[in-house]
């Protein structure tokens, strides 16, 4: 088992490199089910899901080769349609592969999928959405399992705009006969990001960015090399340690467009933002100041840095209400901030804090990747040293982030115990 062990008191400051986003790159992947040859990733992150889903994409007869950030993927002219081993159990995105399979080989088996401890994140829209494209879909014995002779264009109006059925929906509708048009449907960059690297492999997509977004099918799609973009997620995290620790950082490598609404409450509570061109800056002098966080679905404030609201609310001045509204199970994280001194309850889909001037070190545990790079941003304002159990979490998302912290004055280890 590894901890990382934080040593409180640090302020960060200096320049940080972010890499491809985790939530788009594990898609890009299964998007190279859909065309026979050699699809080229770069922009890759160095991160533990992305090993896991070459395992899931290998399974299926892909040949996979990692290197550096690079990522080739060599798709056969029949790949299997079951995707039922380890890897599948571990990731949560490997249900990405569902959309591709359906769409270019009318059938799919694939196990139900684990990854975090977030919350309940059925499988319904993206099976309903597959039926309207006319498949027959079921949960059969732990699997997803679906079929069709033909998928034919449909009108899907989303529940919800899911990032996960509507990455399906727009790869499987990409090899559809006709027109499927997706309504409420996500607005992600990443969701941006899927729809150009369909599109440079010959699909006709329109209105990815916006609830609208309309597929006209074609009969085939071909192999690309596509550069993943920015992750957002990452990038928030550093531009909230700056905030955090009273710091200055300098993100490259993340559009700040993509972060309006995590970078507008930062101003509010006292930061300093500059924006470039793929590159921002946050400065905080002074103690920030309590403001309430809202989760949506984008442009809102991204549930993915919920945990790094909660910290810096838990070291700002005044009250702060924290609103979930995407994973209820989230709030979890809110039982370790407490171990380590901070004055915060929970009430449903909310969390109200107030400040403190610093926290307190203590052992806690990271139930997912956020929540534990959540944590060891919060043992970088707590007194004495602070142990994050379960380290693991953190490197599914966060390539180098003990030598990104290192890099900018953090002083934090990592611990191998047998505990």
């Amino acid at each position: 088992m590894e901890q990382f062990i934080v040593t409180g008191g640090a302020r960060l400051a200096g320049v940080v490199s972010v890499s491809g986003a985790k939530n788009s790159v594990l898609k890009l992947m299964a998007a190279s089910l859909l065309a026979e040859g050699a699809t080229v990733l770069t922009n890759c992150p160095d991160i533990q899901d992305l090993p896991l889903m070459a395992d899931v994409l290998r399974g299926l007869g892909s040949e996979v080769v990692i290197a550096g950030d690079t990522v080739t993927i060599t798709t056969p002219a029949e790949p299997s349609y079951i995707a039922d081993f380890p890897a599948v159990a571990k990731l949560r995105a490997s249900v990405a592969v569902l959309g591709p399979l359906m769409g270019r080989l009318r059938r799919a088996r694939v196990a139900l999928p684990g990854g975090d401890a977030i919350g309940s994140r059925p499988l319904d829209m993206h099976q309903n959405g597959l039926r309207a494209l006319g498949a027959t879909m079921n949960i059969q014995h732990g699997h997803v399992v679906g079929s069709a002779t033909e998928l034919r264009g449909a009108a899907i109006d989303l529940e919800f705009p899911s990032v996960g059925a509507t990455e399906n929906l727009l790869m499987a509708a990409s090899l559809a006969v006709g027109t499927t048009i997706i309504e409420n449907a996500a607005r992600e960059p990443e969701i941006v990001d899927l729809a150009v690297m369909l599109t440079q492999m010959g699909a006709k997509i329109d209105g990815a960015g916006s609830s609208t977004i309309t597929v006209e099918g074609v009969s085939e799609l071909h192999a690309v090399t596509h550069r993943t973009v920015g992750d957002r997620v990452v990038g928030g995290t550093w531009a909230y340690a700056a905030a955090i620790t009273r710091g200055a950082i300098t993100v490259q490598g993340v559009n700040p467009d993509h972060l309006a609404a995590p970078l507008e409450r930062l101003v509010r509570a006292g930061a300093v933002v500059s924006a470039g061109v793929d590159t921002f800056t946050v400065e905080m002098d002074g103690r920030p100041r309590g403001v309430d966080f809202v989760t949506l679905p984008f442009p809102g404030f991204p549930t993915d840095l919920q945990p790094m609201a909660l910290t810096l609310a838990a070291v700002s001045q005044g009250h702060s209400l924290i609103t979930e509204n995407v994973f209820e199970a989230r709030f979890r994280f809110v039982d370790e901030l407490v171990r380590m001194g901070a004055d915060a309850r929970t009430d449903g889909h909310h969390a109200s804090l107030t400040g403190r001037e610093r926290l307190s070190s203590a052992p806690v545990w990271a139930t997912d990747i956020r929540a534990g790079a959540g944590l060891v941003l919060a043992g970088l304002v707590a007194e004495g040293e602070t142990e994050v159990n379960e380290a693991w979490h953190i490197d599914r998302g966060y390539p180098h982030f003990v030598e990104d912290l290192v890099s900018l004055g953090a002083t934090v280890r990592r611990h191998l115990t047998t505990g």
